[in-house]
């Protein structure tokens, strides 16, 4: 119960900060909307209590008339509860917000078309290669900020195969995950000049945010899984080292671009699946038994243990989902602590009120965590005022 709250507050903040980014943008439109529907003669000093129910009324209309709903959008991204779902769900939202999508998966220094909407059947795109080194896709890429630009400068083959918008206008927006751009989203106004850029970005946010919370829970409940003690179960420490992100798209590799069999990074979701089933077809060997930590403990201290370990993964975690920017500043100045230390300290309070007096205190693994995870294990990235 305690780890489904945490779970909760995970997505309540994740929630909350996206609005907060996007909020007042959208409050600027809804004044922009209000007073295009407004008579002239309400702007005036002669306005009266009629003229103050009109614009009351008025602003309901532009509520009314915002496209597709933010909230209902989000909502939808939100409902999805695989990966697959959630990214179909962002193109289906997006479709209100812009007449032409489509995503391309980013791997190996490649981006490969996965799904789209408005350019034909929804596999249109599908395997696309689009070249990373032109113009705003570049610039996204590189930059990991939204990026509009002219569909001139957009990879040639692309606008020979899907055409372009009336106005020109495109968008190219990256959905970043643990601080990667994993995918692209390509954007433009088609023949209607549909393009609402901020409600494409909060849309963006909300699909990477519940991502990365999505990935987390059902690492956590993987994880809680494989502590439970059996008998003849292959301890599950080798598999808490595999990365808390399961990839998206592990399954889609695109045939021109299919990694060779010595590939040094497999997905993650390949790695979890071919250690789950070595240890179904194997016994407990002594090597494996060697590289559990808490093999010498009781099963009672060696679950607590690994709860705590899980738990300041969480934390850490996080931490570098809502300050990707901070992270990235305080890795290259080398002052992260100080970029940090409000967020650190208040997870560092919240994991030692809760193991601080258990027997995982002498792990401490907030602490290792922070290091292993936001300095890359390197603790002279923390600066000189971080406590080792």
């Amino acid at each position: 119960m305690a780890e489904s709250n945490e779970l909760r507050q995970v997505v309540e903040r994740a929630v909350a900060q996206v609005l907060d980014l996007q909020l007042p943008k959208l409050q600027a439109e809804l004044v922009e909307r209000v007073l295009a529907t407004l008579p002239a003669a309400t702007a005036t000093s002669a306005a009266t209590a009629t003229s103050a129910a009109t614009a009351t009324s008025a602003a309901s209309t532009a509520i009314a008339a915002v496209p597709g709903n933010l909230v209902q959008s989000v909502g939808s991204i939100h409902a999805g509860t695989t990966q697959k779902e959630i990214l179909r769900a962002l193109l289906d939202a997006g479709s209100s917000y812009a007449a032409r999508l489509a995503l391309f998966v980013v791997k190996a220094g490649a981006a490969n078309g996965w799904q789209c909407r408005g350019l034909g059947n929804d596999d249109a795109i599908k395997d696309f290669a689009l070249d990373l080194n032109a113009g705003p896709v570049a610039h996204s890429y590189q930059n990991r900020i939204a990026t509009p630009g002219n569909i001139a400068e957009m990879d040639g083959r692309f606008v020979d195969r899907f055409g372009g918008p009336a106005n020109e206008q495109i968008l190219v927006l990256p959905l970043v995950l643990k601080d990667k751009v994993a995918a692209l989203l390509y954007a433009d106004g088609g023949s209607e000049g549909l393009l609402d850029a901020s409600s494409l970005e909060l849309l963006v946010m909300a699909t990477s945010s519940w991502l990365e919370v999505t990935s987390l829970r059902k690492q956590a409940q993987k994880e809680s899984s494989d502590a439970a003690p059996t008998i003849d179960r292959v301890p599950a420490a080798p598999v808490q080292t595999v990365s808390s992100f399961a990839d998206p798209f592990a399954a889609h590799v695109p045939k021109h671009n299919a990694p060779k069999v010595s590939e040094p990074e497999p997905a993650a979701a390949e790695v979890v699946e071919v250690a789950a089933h070595a240890g179904a077809s194997a016994a407990a060997s002594a090597p494996a038994a060697a590289a559990d930590p808490f093999a010498g403990m009781s099963a009672e201290d060696a679950d607590t243990h690994r709860k705590a370990q899980r738990f300041a993964r969480l934390l850490v975690d996080e931490i570098k989902l809502y300050n990707q920017a901070k992270v990235a500043e305080g890795r290259r100045h080398k002052d992260l602590y100080d970029r940090l230390k409000e967020d650190i300290e208040k997870s560092r309070s919240t994991y030692q009120k809760r193991y601080g007096s258990t027997v995982a205190a002498s792990g401490d693994y907030f602490q290792k965590e922070v290091v292993r995870s936001l300095a890359e294990e390197d603790v002279a990235i923390m600066g000189a005022n971080f406590r080792h």
